[in-house]
């Protein structure tokens, strides 16, 4: 098959694009950096160098595709002139309009935990309104809506404070359970859903193991070499005043805030919760050896 993945060599859209380069697949990858180009055509797939905000771009790249895989790259959340509903709902059009443009009848679509809620998600409110402007298509466009769980690496940040302060801090108590997903496992999964033949609309949930705060702060201190480690709960407001003291957009701040609440109370994993994937092969203790790379990186405070 003819497949064009967005993503460029990120996280999940490399280790995908070599996967489905493996199984014989004709492989064309989009990226708006042009220094991407050789990297791309060494792995021995296609580079198509252009914008996924331009969707006259998209629409001629899509053109002759079997399936295309659509992603909204990562926004920068301190930039304080972002509206990042708009900034989602831009892509969601864009994507829809080429998708309409160039013919192509099959659609895998990074979405995320939370997409099938409409309010309460905080930054994860964009999801849904991709995933519904993907839904609007005419039915023959069949479209698989992949919804990874939080990613690991989430935490590298936070290596930072585990090194300064002892602690990782968030609005969310140490006895709740989140499921955690690797990039690896995302690609596989995209992966086996291109090879399966599928009409319609699809939800498919992916995550790597389930654990609960205070046990992954146990981990994480064992391999940081500091058993020490504190899970530290904040209450929303410290949390939201600690984003924006950190730099971050207010609204955004505020949205970030919302969503750890929902994970807080299990809000945001009700419909997870329903259709619970099996788990993937990355575990904590595996994301742990990332952590505690970045944990060496960092230079202690010396007051």
């Amino acid at each position: 098959m003819k497949i064009i993945l967005g993503g460029s060599l990120g996280h999940i859209s490399k280790p995908l694009t070599e996967e489905l380069l493996r199984d014989g697949h004709q492989v064309v990858v989009i990226s708006s950096n042009k220094e991407r180009e050789k990297q791309i055509q060494a792995l021995g797939a296609e580079a198509a160098i252009g914008s996924l905000s331009d969707a006259d771009f998209l629409s001629a790249t899509f053109a002759g595709a079997d399936l295309v895989y659509t992603m909204v790259p990562p926004a920068n959340y301190f930039d304080h002139s972002l509206d990042l509903l708009a900034y989602y709902r831009k892509f969601g059009r864009n994507y829809a309009k080429a998708i309409t443009q160039s013919g192509v009848k099959r659609v895998i679509n990074l979405s995320s935990i939370g997409a099938h809620m409409d309010k309460g998600n905080g930054i994860l409110q964009g999801t849904y309104h991709v995933e519904q402007l993907l839904n609007d298509l005419p039915a023959d466009v069949s479209i698989t809506h992949i919804r990874p769980t939080e990613f690991y690496y989430n935490l590298l940040p936070h290596s930072y404070t585990a090194k300064n302060k002892g602690y990782i801090a968030f609005n969310i108590s140490n006895g709740v359970i989140n499921s955690w997903v690797s990039p690896l496992d995302i690609a596989d999964v995209i992966a086996a859903e291109i090879s399966t033949p599928f009409a319609g609309r699809k939800v498919r949930y992916v995550a790597s193991e389930e654990i609960a705060y205070g046990d992954l702060i146990r981990i994480l201190g064992k391999a940081i070499g500091n058993p020490e480690l504190a899970w530290l709960t904040l209450t929303d407001e410290q949390m939201r005043e600690g984003l924006i003291t950190a730099g971050m957009n207010p609204t955004i701040a505020a949205d970030m805030t919302e969503m750890y609440a929902a994970i807080n109370t299990g809000l945001l994993y009700e419909d997870y919760r329903l259709n619970r994937p099996l788990m993937g092969k990355v575990k904590v203790n595996d994301f742990a050896l990332d952590f505690a790379n970045a944990y060496k990186q960092i230079q202690r405070n010396v007051i």
